[in-house]
């Protein structure tokens, strides 16, 4: 199997779908000619050409605008912008128009198109080119929306939100993009929206993740295990819709919960997992439920100041470590 980073395993997943579906389509900026702000549609417009390869506007509404009336039309297209930051004017085509569409025609249509961008922080690039928007759209019924934390993880999901018959969103963590490398079944079927998988087991606590958390989460688990803490560590994958089964077997066998995710605390994925542990998980859990993510705030271009904002290792150690002695 070839080692890919995740940067890869999307390029060469999206290519493969490409070659095999003349439906698919890709559109966005600058993915033809230059290939991608990350390279990742890079020599796309040669291979398949400008019919299929569309370099659109600087206009987020019409690039959404255009992959929800392709995907009417019969195609399967798959819209790239640049940053989850310059998502938001797009927000009402995708809101109210692409989540919208199977219920206001009472299941008769679907709309599966996958809206991509790169999100997060790491990276130093301040307010426009940082934010994780991901629980904005996780609150809208009729949108899924996935954000993998692994190579093989992306090639599997892309391939499945590509095949959905309606709408997803597919964040990738920037930071994740070339930071990380293994093998990759290039061949392997796609991995099923809604599913989480085990990252790590452990019989002390459970940390539910996903995305850059989960690569937090290894290097925290790896430094308790010295002193006896075995941390299972849950990798949702899939945001919307969540895995409640797999969070429930977790928690029943640890029954201990903490959630770590680099978005903003309020509000944010992990004040759902909290409310379903509080709601159906009562009598499994030996202590408080713990949340650890970013504070309510922008993020700025400094290094020390964003650093003072995202949950750091020294951080995540310490609350784990004080959740495991509860």
């Amino acid at each position: 199997m070839p080692e890919w980073t995740l940067l890869e395993a999307l390029r060469e997943t999206l290519r493969a779908e490409m070659r095999a579906d003349p439906r698919v389509v890709v559109l966005g900026e600058d993915i033809g000619r230059k290939g991608g702000v990350f390279g990742i549609t890079a020599g796309f417009l040669e291979e398949f050409g400008p019919l299929r390869v569309l370099d659109t506007p600087i206009a987020e509404i019409a690039i959404a605008g255009m992959a929800i009336g392709a995907a009417l039309a019969g195609l399967r297209p798959v819209a790239e912008f640049q940053f989850a930051d310059y998502i938001h004017p797009a927000f009402d085509q995708i809101a109210n128009e692409a989540a919208t569409i199977r219920w206001r025609s009472v299941g008769s249509w679907g709309c599966p198109v996958v809206f991509r961008a790169p999100c997060g922080a790491g990276v130093f690039g301040g307010l426009y080119h940082s934010q994780s928007v991901e629980a904005l759209f996780c609150h809208l019924p009729g949108l899924k929306v996935v954000l993998p934390a692994t190579a093989s993880d992306a090639a599997g999901l892309l391939r499945a939100a590509i095949r959905d018959d309606d709408p997803v969103l597919f964040f990738e963590h920037k930071r994740s993009y070339r930071r990380y490398r293994e093998p990759v079944d290039e061949h392997a079927p796609p991995i099923p929206l809604g599913h989480a998988r085990c990252d790590r087991e452990g019989e002390t606590l459970t940390l539910v993740t996903y995305g850059v958390g989960v690569h937090w989460g290894r290097e925290a688990a790896a430094t308790l295990a010295s002193e006896g803490i075995q941390v299972e560590i849950l990798d949702l994958r899939t945001l919307k819709p969540l895995d409640y089964e797999a969070i429930a077997r977790s928690v029943a066998k640890t029954g201990k919960l903490a959630i770590l995710h680099e978005a903003n605390r309020t509000l944010g994925v992990g004040a759902e997992v909290a409310a379903f542990a509080a709601e159906e998980l009562f009598e499994s859990l030996d202590a408080p439920v713990v949340r650890l993510a970013a504070r309510d705030c922008h993020l700025p271009y400094t290094a020390e100041e964003e650093q003072a904002i995202i949950p750091q290792p020294s951080e995540i150690v310490t609350a784990l470590r004080r959740l495991a002695r509860f």
